[in-house]
This record gives structure tokens, sequence and C-alpha cells, in this order.
């Protein structure tokens, strides 16, 4: 479907549901204008592909109404049997899997993440609070591993502990930093740091 055919095709769904332009762009969290500026000028060209999905869940239709992709069935993301520590750490015996979790491709998509670079892991711990909380599972690419000076969310192996914390390069080596400030900063060689991946999603049970 062209850019013409996805103005065309939110038009219809606007005048089915009684919808207005500016509720839609609130709905996308974007400004008021926003959408009338997509349908009556063309600009953007085309929608972002988290906002076609959120404007495809209001109107309960599926994606592929508005432009996007044909229902695409979900991908399996491996998840690893052991706690990626968010407080004093634990030592690692075994990285058992357990159910995979079904992750849309979509999504994958938009946070830029191979599957086969994918994996899931449970966050143990509270130093990362509140960005990470105990119980969270993270999605870690396993792609990113380079640690730059404006840092990440990382999960390591030091000393035999599997962990998740902020990475940032420092003089004299990597600074691991935790976001609960109970925990101080601490600077330790990059050789002695293994860097599993970057996180780059969590799942949160409300």
């Amino acid at each position: 479907m062209d850019a013409e055919a996805q103005r065309a095709a939110l038009a219809a769904l606007m005048a089915e549901q009684g919808a207005s332009l500016a509720e839609l762009s609130r709905v996308i969290g974007r400004n008021a204008a926003y959408l009338q500026q997509y349908v009556r000028r063309g600009s953007p060209r085309a929608l972002a592909e988290r906002d076609r999905a959120r404007l495809a869940a209001y109107f309960g239709v599926a994606e592929e109404r508005l432009g996007g992709r044909p229902n695409e069935a979900n991908v399996d993301v491996p998840r690893i049997d052991v706690g990626a520590s968010a407080g004093p750490g634990g030592l690692v015996d075994a990285e058992d899997r357990r159910q995979p979790f079904a992750f849309p491709p979509a999504l994958l998509r938009q946070l830029g993440v191979r599957t086969s670079a994918a994996s899931m892991i449970r966050v143990e711990g509270d130093s990362m609070s509140p960005t990470l909380e105990d119980g969270d599972e993270i999605l870690v690419d396993r792609d990113v591993r380079r640690v730059e000076a404006r840092g990440g969310i990382f999960v390591l192996r030091l000393d035999g502990v599997l962990m998740v914390k902020r990475l940032r390069a420092a003089v004299g080596g990597v600074e691991l930093v935790s976001d609960n400030q109970a925990y101080p900063p601490r600077v330790v060689p990059a050789r002695e740091i293994e860097v599993i991946g970057r996180v780059a999603w969590l799942s949160r049970a409300i």
C-alpha cells in the first residue's frame, strides 16, 4: 500500500468510527496537529510503525488495513533461567532454558534487535531500582557489547556473577553504576568484565 492509499485508509476508518484527527494524534502521543498534517499535507510521508500499531489497536483492526505488514506470527525469544543480579549478586550454576517468550517481530524490528541475538533474563535484586525492579524480565541484545562513554544498561559477568548494571567507559576501565544510590559506583578493569549484551526492553507485571 503506497503512502496516498495509507492516508486514505486512515481517513476511511475515521469516518467509520467518528474519530477526529486531533483525538487520534493524542492516541499516538503526538501534538494535536500531527495527523492533520499527515493526512492533508502528506507530512510525514509515512506513519512510524509504532504510531500505526497504536492506531490499529485503537480502531480494533489489523495493522494491514493501515498499510502495515500482514499479521506475523510471534517469534520465540529464549528465556535464560537465571537471574541477572541487580543486587549483591549470585553465582550462576546453570543456564537452563524456560518456556520461550513470544515476541512480536515488529517490536524487535522497532528496537533494532535481531531475533538470533535476542534473549530474555530475569532481574534479581534492587540495585537498579527504579529503572529495573526485582522480577522484571529484560530483553538482551547480544549484538551490542561495546561500552562507550555515554554508557548504557548491560548484562555482564564479573567474577562468575551474572549482573545487570549501567556501564560507562572510564579512565582505568569500565564504571559500573547502580541506579539505586544506596549502591556506590565502582571502576573495574575492562579485561575482568565479560559484556553479554545491552538491555533493549523490559517486561514488568503490574
